[in-house]
């Protein structure tokens, strides 16, 4: 999902090299690896997994407008955010380095498949990517609210107040919510964006008059601009984990990343990265 700048960023990032001898990570990664070979050899060989550990990199596709997720720093072209922080630790842990790939929502997918990177940075969970791409297993959940403009915060009180003639949602090309406001305005005025440009910049722009994101990026824009206001509806709607996505073929990178997720989880990385970024739950 996308759905788009404070503390420590990571401009630049290169994860640090590890010692194989010292990092409990790398010696993971080399042990599960030297299993698969010794077990299945050319599944192994042919996992993305093989190759970062021989190419010493991880290539990271991320969007870079979904604050505080993963945020591009137009003028040096680097990276922050709570993905940003998940994906160098990861490659921290496997004793490489990363390197974070430009792609955008409606490319997302066909860049894991076409691997000109090995993973992503968060996408929700949706089966109609699952369709042509894997997922690991989640680590974190959005659910999806509309904003809207100050001026207009009389006009919207719940979902029922957009789904009208006359009321115009904005959508970024290729996000979830896209398909999401098809299905919950269908007598409204649907109008897509392309990226880079976003949605909520049209309704600031007074060019539509309400978006939808997730929970997670309404909480920053409301802070960053003063006339955006959430519409106060009765609860969000379609609470959706997030995860990476990966080659949906490549059971061993997979195997490898949900291993990493859950050894993490267990340790408190996800939910401290999560209150840096102020994403915990209140």
């Amino acid at each position: 999902m996308r759905d788009e700048e404070r503390r420590q960023p990571a401009l630049g990032v290169r994860a640090r090299q590890q010692n194989p001898r010292n990092d409990p990570m790398n010696k993971l990664s080399c042990m599960t690896l030297g299993l698969l070979l010794a077990c299945g050899p050319a599944l192994a060989e042919d996992s993305a997994l093989a190759r970062i550990l021989d190419s010493g990199t991880l290539r990271v596709g991320t969007t870079g407008d979904w604050n505080p997720m993963s945020l591009r720093d137009t003028a040096t072209g680097g990276y922050k955010g709570f993905d940003i922080d998940i994906t160098t630790e990861l490659a921290k842990d496997m004793g490489v380095k990363v390197e974070f790939v430009p792609t955008d929502w409606k490319t997302l997918v066909n860049g894991v498949v076409a691997s000109k990177y090995d993973l992503t940075s968060s996408a929700s969970l949706s089966p109609k990517r699952a369709k042509v791409a894997g997922y690991t297993q989640s680590y974190f959940e959005v659910a999806t609210v509309p904003l809207t403009r100050a001026d207009l915060a009389d006009r919207f009180k719940d979902w029922e107040d957009i789904n009208k003639s006359g009321v115009t949602v904005a959508v970024t090309l290729g996000t979830v919510q896209e398909a999401m406001a098809r299905e919950f305005f269908p007598e409204a005025t649907i109008k897509t964006i392309e990226a880079p440009a976003r949605d909520f910049q049209e309704v600031l722009a007074r060019r539509a008059d309400v978006h939808i994101t997730s929970n997670v990026e309404a909480a920053t824009l409301v802070e960053k601009y003063d006339q955006m206001r959430v519409v106060p509806v009765s609860e969000p709607r379609r609470p959706t984990p997030l995860a990476m996505l990966v080659p949906q073929a490549d059971q061993v990178w997979i195997n490898y990343l949900n291993h990493w997720i859950e050894l993490k989880k267990a340790r408190g990385f996800f939910t401290a990265t999560a209150v840096k970024w102020n994403l915990a739950a209140d």
